[in-house]
């Protein structure tokens, strides 16, 4: 497991586009036949993700956590981004297909992964944190999400956000998390920025074309910086960066944030008067 340490904002001013990539950006994410896990100190997030190819890949704790399994102190969301697959947590399995999600509650002993087809594969994206109490595993269809339409065509900005893990669906002790998809015509992704003072948040850039990328700006507002981002991507945000984004073509997101408390709207907009 890769460790990602914290960064203020007075560091962040000195920092260089390779200094920014290496602290706030996750590139090599996925490998088929592999689990691969990044710590970040921030609320002790760790994301990760599960391509099972040839055969079944358990998640095993690493040595870092000094815990006898993976989910001793923590809760675990998931959304499958590939083919279908299925999630066997002590002994009861939950088929997953492309963009259906799982929630694992603290005190999972066993989590398996599996694909249905080797030649596509599910591709399992993990966001976990540490967890006060134990809730039950649940699965959550994208169907089954809490679905609203943001934005406006007229900004550009017209998204449909999908919420997964949430206080009105499946429960968790701090871990939130969900999909947004930017439509078709529209580029632009958390219009107006905004911050989160009492939480962290991760993206997962997906559905980028091979040749698109998206533009992740970050940092205050006066002092903005920018990342280049490519499918498959993950960004951190910390709770003193406001964030947004705009990218070539069309793209969707996986968000998920933890920290003080669970409230989708407890947000702190950004003039973008005040951008720089």
């Amino acid at each position: 497991m890769k460790t990602r340490f914290l960064v203020d904002p007075v560091h962040y001013e000195r920092m260089t586009v390779a200094e920014l990539r290496a602290a706030f950006l996750v590139e090599d994410l996925f490998a088929p036949d592999e689990v691969r896990l990044v710590h970040w100190e921030a609320e002790r997030t760790i994301l990760g993700s599960v391509v099972p190819r040839r055969g079944p890949l358990t998640l095993d704790a690493p040595a870092e956590l000094s815990a006898p399994f993976f989910a001793t102190r923590r809760e675990v969301g998931v959304v499958n981004l590939g083919g279908l697959g299925a999630v066997t947590v002590d002994g009861q399995t939950h088929g997953l297909g492309r963009r259906d999600g799982l929630y694992i509650g603290r005190g999972a002993r066993e989590i398996v992964f599996a694909s249905k087809r080797e030649d596509d594969p599910g591709l399992f994206y993990l966001v976990s944190h540490p967890a006060h109490a134990s809730l039950p595993s649940a699965r959550v269809s994208q169907g089954e999400a809490e679905t609203v339409r943001i934005g406006s065509q007229a900004d550009a900005s017209l998204r449909v956000l999908r919420r997964y893990i949430h206080a009105r669906g499946v429960p968790s002790c701090q871990l939130v998390m969900g999909v947004t998809d930017i439509e078709e015509g529209s580029v632009w992704n958390s219009i107006p920025p905004h911050t989160h003072h009492r939480r962290t948040e991760v993206y997962l850039y997906f559905d980028l074309a091979p040749s698109a990328f998206a533009l992740h700006v970050m940092g205050p507002p006066e002092k903005t910086r920018h990342l280049v981002v490519r499918n498959l991507q993950a960004v951190l945000a910390p709770s003193w960066s406001m964030h947004f984004g705009v990218a070539t073509g069309r793209y969707a997101f996986v968000w998920s944030m933890g920290g003080e408390n669970q409230e989708f709207e407890d947000m702190q907009a950004v003039d973008v008067g005040r951008l720089r």
